[in-house]
């Protein structure tokens, strides 16, 4: 990557995943590409600075272990090294993860950016809980201006590395964007974009700039094999962005190694292959939440914390609970309401209905006293409130 930018001519874009395929990471070797991570690293610093909330989610970790375990036992012969079995890429995984995060570490620290590293698996994101654990996690972190990075947590989850369709990590980004309501997936990846043939095959290949509609010609145009060191193909990625965008997110694929490329698809320029979002994410969003039959319980608020709540971005603490009906669970939707029955708002609960009885009219630092855990100092965070 060459070329050096302040800041992108604007931002279109405010809260981003970056994706960061293997065959990007590794530059086409046995090994991370230092270069071309710090150029990724050095983009998202000028974003940030900018105002802009950034999240990645990194392959890279069987490809580190790899090249760490032949670094380190020089002895072993290529037949002795891990095969591709999902047990020894499991283990290849485990070795390359802190490698890889140690790197990113390294590149993020030279631009003053604080990362975090999340694990993830398909199942968290499927378990209604685990979902709500990983979304205000990752949400206040962006908050703190953090960037996190994920990877599929390959040791415990062997869905991405079994079958080469689930692809390398690129339904994950798209699961994470939807997960933070992202503005703009970006997935980078070794070749410009989409292309109406494989290009490597086709020489009459043409770049696809634009597409409104994923439909079964779009499909058909995402072939080609996954790379040597990534395990998703064009088609994985398409089918990300067919997730992404139904949920109202921008998607642009695009090379990872073109110049200033996360800086230019931010700024909304035309670079690679853009997918326009066929949903609107926040009024998604909000029918979900304000739907009676999504509504598992009822909780009461005194006059403080209604006036708290309709004054907007603010969330509701315990302390302002002064009732609960219904036997709803940790991750339910909950309708909030006045003394007199008034419906205020409707979110997505921290806590079970047995546990808010417990703690309702208790300060935030005593719910861990009462309950002896605590999932956050509120019953539902302004992030997953809407107001009616």
């Amino acid at each position: 990557m060459t070329g050096e930018r302040v800041q992108p001519q604007r931002i279109q874009y405010r809260r981003v995943v970056v994706k960061v395929g293997s065959n990007v990471l590794t530059g086409g070797t046995d090994a991370l590409d230092a270069e071309t991570m710090a150029g990724i690293a050095r983009q998202i610093g000028v974003l940030m600075r900018g105002g802009c909330q950034v999240l990645v989610v990194t392959s890279g970790a069987i490809a580190a272990g790899r090249h760490r375990l032949k670094a380190h036992h020089a002895s072993l012969s290529e037949r002795e090294l891990p095969a591709r079995d999902i047990q020894s890429r499991q283990s290849l995984a485990a070795i390359g993860q802190s490698r890889l995060m140690a790197l990113w570490d390294g590149l993020f620290e030279q631009h003053g950016v604080t990362i975090a590293q999340a694990l993830l698996t398909r199942r968290d994101l499927a378990d209604r809980p685990a979902y709500l654990n990983a979304r205000n996690t990752l949400l206040n972190l962006i908050d703190l201006r953090v960037v996190p990075i994920a990877n599929e947590n390959d040791v415990v989850s062997i869905e991405e590395i079994r079958d080469s369709k689930i692809g390398d990590n690129d339904n994950l980004s798209a699961q994470v964007a939807n997960l933070v309501d992202a503005d703009l997936l970006l997935i980078l990846t070794d070749l410009p974009g989409l292309y109406t043939a494989d290009p490597r095959r086709n020489p009459d290949a043409r770049l696809i700039e634009r597409i409104e509609k994923i439909d079964d010609a779009i499909m058909e145009a995402a072939t080609g094999e996954p790379g040597e060191r990534g395990t998703g193909g064009m088609a994985t990625k398409v089918q990300a962005a067919r997730i992404a965008t139904g949920s109202g997110t921008h998607v642009v694929l695009a090379d990872g190694r073109a110049r200033d490329v996360v800086l230019r698809a931010v700024a909304g320029e035309p670079v690679g292959t853009h997918f326009l979002p066929t949903g609107d994410r926040t009024e998604s969003r909000r029918r979900y939440l304000l739907s009676g039959l999504q509504s598992k319980g009822r909780v009461e608020v005194d006059s403080g914390a209604a006036r708290a709540l309709l004054a907007g971005g603010k969330s509701l603490l315990p302390a302002g609970v002064t009732g609960c009906t219904g036997e709803f669970q940790r991750g339910d939707v909950v309708t909030v309401v006045t003394s007199d029955g008034r419906a205020l708002a409707s979110g997505v609960s921290n806590y079970a209905g047995d546990e808010v009885r417990r703690i309702l009219g208790k300060r935030s630092d005593q719910i861990a006293e009462v309950l002896g855990y605590e999932f956050g100092e509120e019953v539902i965070h302004r992030n997953n409130l809407v107001l009616v």
